[in-house]
């Protein structure tokens, strides 16, 4: 399933606040878990600076985001980014990523997962550019976007795409391949929404194979 199985959503680009960052998720997860209240998770983590920002406007942006990310996900979901593995908690941040900015998924279920279907495994500057002309059609808050606004999104873009494993980790390499789908991390999609496949670049063709 592609993008547009999500409906018509204004993109929100909140998430250049941060990168993927799972040991930041991991640590309003497990507030959240401790206590079951989101606002009490928002007030926790601010009063003690848990995320360690530089200064206070800092981590109200990053808690702010990450906690909007942490909302999408099902509890089995929050429980795998407080006390998953290195690679779950990773793939999870990815996927709340996904879930909370559809103008992400878009880009990973549409324009990558094209790229690797046409066996053009290879992401350049120039696919972004053409991602968001061609978006900037449906979205006029994309057309507002100045050069610089831009060029921050695709930083941030390309290295979550990194972190997640859908970049090379080099920074000068840009092949694309599937993302890492631990397990324990595929068992919650199937159970929640097996839509958020695409995001990983996988296909529809495969979804049965994966127990969808």
């Amino acid at each position: 399933m592609r993008s547009d199985s999500i409906g018509s959503h204004k993109y929100s680009l909140t998430f250049t606040a941060a990168s993927l960052r799972p040991e930041l998720a991991r640590i309003v997860a497990e507030t959240y878990l401790e206590c079951a209240d989101w606002e009490e998770t928002h007030r926790r983590v601010l009063a003690g600076n848990l995320l360690q920002a530089r200064n206070p406007a800092s981590g109200v942006r990053m808690e702010r985001e990450m906690r909007q990310r942490l909302q999408t996900l099902t509890r089995e979901q929050l429980e795998i980014s407080a006390g998953g593995s290195a690679d779950s908690r990773a793939a999870i941040a990815w996927l709340s990523v996904l879930k909370l900015n559809p103008f992400v998924f878009a880009f990973a279920a549409d324009a990558l997962q094209d790229k690797l279907e046409a066996h053009d495994p290879v992401l350049r500057p120039s696919d972004y550019e053409e991602f968001i002309a061609s978006e900037s059609l449906m979205h006029s808050e994309l057309q507002k976007l100045t050069p610089a606004t831009k060029s921050k999104i695709r930083q941030v873009l390309f290295r979550m795409l990194r972190e997640a494993g859908i970049l090379a980790e080099s920074p000068q390499d840009f092949s694309l391949r599937r993302a890492l789908l631990p397990p324990d991390v595929l068992a919650t999609i199937v159970a929640d929404d097996r839509r958020w496949l695409a995001g990983f670049l996988i296909p529809d063709s495969e979804f049965a194979s994966l127990g969808a």
